[in-house]
């Protein structure tokens, strides 16, 4: 119980992430690339020692241990010889539950952000995809949870296409008709500009680290309210996407060349392209495409744009446009939000420790 696990090989990413097992789980095992850390009660605190594991800092501390090799690797000589400063025990207490306190308030924006995207992946399936509102409509039935001046923007009837049966007066086309894919954006030889690379894209979510800035050599451009899709394997099938929020105004940011850029044409919603990535029928489709030699397999634009998609009329994207919208204006906020609160945890930690900040002045800092 209270157990610290430590990952003690992996990547840059996975390398040195450390967590703490919660008290209500039943005995379990772990794998040879996961280290269990099991601390003397009467000198350390769980929580305590957990925050110091896992503060950036500290992660460089790590790092130093690394074996070597292609792949990050310590052994557990090198974990018995970790330095970690003890102050007594009440403080360590204290300390974990400030900064527990912290860390559960990114986690509830984190969970937030889950639901409110969730919420937008499941209006644009059920309105995009499987036509719900439409289906209620010709069977007399009024579309569930839609008010009536919504509701009566959809037909009650269907009629065939060359996608098969779609909402009468909506059309069937194709992504490269619809959507832009790698559109034009100017960005000078040698200027510094936000850049962002493959790892700092998540595999769910549509929030990305912070960007870098980096003189634009070679890469894909981008701007607000632009989509990034994966092309290469494995990201493409680890789900690596992300929307566009985190630049100033008419800013243009460059990444990775294996990233391909949507943005749909009217009068689909911008937010319309971040959803459609998250739609695994799409995905799957992306990744049945890919070709290339083993392990460098990509999905080309040219057979990405002909992926199949229902046109609604522009009265209906643009009440699902004022749906949507706002949900993703609230997990970008929300995720500003973190990221500043995250800052704070990781400043407050080793002030702590060294007593340049005291607890009272600690948990002010919080309110």
């Amino acid at each position: 119980m209270h157990d610290l696990l430590l990952n003690i090989t992996g990547d840059g990413v996975t390398f040195g992430r450390a967590c703490m097992v919660p008290g209500e789980v039943l005995p379990a095992c772990v794998n040879q690339h996961v280290s269990i850390i099991r601390l003397d009660s009467e000198r350390a605190d769980p929580g305590y020692v957990l925050s110091y594991l896992t503060h950036p800092t500290i992660k460089e501390y790590i790092e130093a241990f690394n074996a070597g090799g292609s792949r990050r690797a310590i052994t557990k000589a090198h974990i018995e010889s970790f330095v970690v400063p003890l102050p007594p025990l009440t403080v360590q207490r204290e300390i974990s539950q400030v900064l527990g306190a912290l860390d559960d308030r990114i986690a509830l924006l984190r969970e937030t952000n889950a639901t409110l995207e969730a919420i937008a992946q499941a209006l644009f399936k059920s309105w995009f995809v499987d036509f719900d509102p439409v289906r209620a409509k010709s069977q007399g039935l009024a579309p569930a949870g839609m008010d009536e001046a919504t509701a009566a923007l959809f037909p009650d009837s269907f009629e065939e296409s060359a996608l098969g049966a779609l909402p009468t007066g909506w059309s069937a086309a194709t992504l490269a008709e619809v959507f832009e894919i790698n559109p034009v954006r100017t960005l000078k030889k040698g200027a510094v500009a936000p850049y962002l690379d493959m790892a700092s894209v998540g595999t769910i979510g549509q929030c990305v680290e912070r960007p870098v800035l980096r003189e634009f050599g070679s890469g894909t451009k981008f701007r607000n309210g632009d989509t990034l899709l994966a092309r290469i394997t494995p990201c493409l099938e680890n789900g690596k996407s992300a929307f566009v929020d985190f630049l100033d105004s008419d800013h243009v940011g460059w990444g990775s060349t294996e990233f391909i850029v949507l943005r749909p044409k009217a009068p689909f919603p911008e937010y319309m392209g971040y959803l459609l990535c998250r739609h695994m029928p799409f995905r799957e489709y992306a990744i049945r495409s890919m070709s290339g030699t083993s392990g460098r397999q990509r999905v080309q634009n040219d057979v990405l744009g002909r992926y199949p998609l229902a046109v609604p009329t522009h009265a209906v994207a643009a009440a699902f446009a004022e749906l949507v919208n706002p949900l993703q204006q609230a997990i970008a906020s929300n995720h500003a939000r973190a990221q500043t609160l995250a800052t704070l945890l990781d400043t407050l930690l080793p002030r702590l420790i060294s007593g340049q900040i005291r607890l009272p002045e600690a948990e002010e800092a919080l309110a």
